[in-house]
């Protein structure tokens, strides 16, 4: 089958930084489907994995995939041959970038009916790290009235600061600010059900209170947390709480001590990991996002599309996500013919 991986960990223009290879069609696992894949998209975790250092072997990398189970392992029960699906993967496994990936029935969902195989790719990752966080991590509670809150998502234009805004204005009652420093990105919170928008590139303190929030009940720091962390315990209600997906380096929890708030850290892979009991809460997440999607609640956070799926179209999907200035998700669809 054809895939692409990398071997030395280049910047992503070097044209040596992934390049296309064949290799085996996998085999399943018992309670793997393979998937013959459409459609992948490419996510920070991606770019981080290929600069972490060389690789002794070919590794294909990727994770947020869509495409149809082309076969099933002898334990699997949710899924059969013929389904279109979407899901993110494990870091554990080879990656999605292939035109065959298999993958554990348990952390996949159905895909949107409304939503070709392109559209589709662009939410797993992100649904997953942004639903966690808000529900399982934080523990909103959903319902309209059941939680007034009020809500700050760092990066709201972001991938998963796009599902976070989308959540909490679809299934809760939290007032949600977003930040963005751009007109483009300031829009497209706006659009996505974001209250109110303030600049962080600019004082927070100030915009808050001008909008008569100057203590925010929960943050979700999705980006750049290394940068405002000093500002984080001023803006922080007493009792606040603070959701962080990013790597600071060091993150100094002491000066939140006197407001007795709790930070709550989120990656989607621990799931898939440490094989924890609460694994096919994910499958149950995807379909309840696929669901929402095709009830017309939330939409892709698809803004640009790269074919076919090839070495060159991954290292500009990577070049783009590096940049810090992507809008939603890339997606990468298509073999070439």
């Amino acid at each position: 089958m054809r895939a692409v991986a990398f071997t030395r960990s280049l910047p992503a223009d070097d044209p040596a930084a992934l390049a296309d290879i064949t290799t085996d069609t996998p085999e399943p696992g018992p309670h793997d489907l393979l998937v013959k894949v459409e459609a992948v998209s490419v996510n920070p975790v991606d770019t981080k994995v290929r600069r972490a250092g060389d690789s002794a072997a070919p590794r294909i990398l990727g994770f947020d995939a869509a495409g149809t189970v082309a076969a099933v392992g002898s334990a699997v029960s949710l899924f059969k041959v013929g389904d279109a699906v979407f899901y993110a993967g494990s870091i554990l496994r080879p990656g999605s970038n292939a035109e065959f990936h298999t993958v554990d029935e348990r952390i996949v969902g159905m895909k949107p009916k409304i939503l070709d195989f392109t559209a589709a790719a662009a939410l797993p990752l992100t649904s997953i790290t942004a639903y966690e966080l808000l529900f399982d991590r934080i523990g909103v509670k959903k319902g309209e009235g059941a939680d007034t809150r009020s809500l700050l998502v760092f990066g709201g234009a972001g991938g998963v600061g796009s599902m976070a805004i989308q959540f909490a204005r679809a299934l809760t009652g939290l007032t949600i600010i977003a930040t963005a420093s751009r007109p483009e990105s300031t829009e497209w919170v706006r659009g996505l059900g974001a209250h109110h928008v303030i600049d962080h590139s600019k004082p927070l303190a100030p915009q808050l209170a001008a909008i008569g929030i100057p203590e925010v009940d929960i943050i979700l720091s999705l980006t750049g947390t290394a940068g405002h962390a000093s500002v984080l315990p001023e803006i922080i209600a007493p009792e606040g709480r603070i959701g962080v997906i990013d790597d600071p380096g060091v993150f100094d929890v002491v000066p939140f001590k006197r407001k007795a708030v709790s930070v709550h850290w989120e990656s989607m892979f621990t799931r898939p990991i440490f094989g924890t009991p609460t694994l096919g809460e994910q499958n149950k997440l995807l379909n309840e996002v696929a669901d929402l999607v095709d009830a017309g609640r939330i939409r892709s956070t698809l803004t640009k599309t790269l074919a076919p799926i090839d070495a060159a179209n991954l290292r500009e999907a990577h070049r783009l996500v590096e940049s810090g200035r992507t809008i939603g998700k890339i997606v990468i669809a298509g073999w070439p013919g």
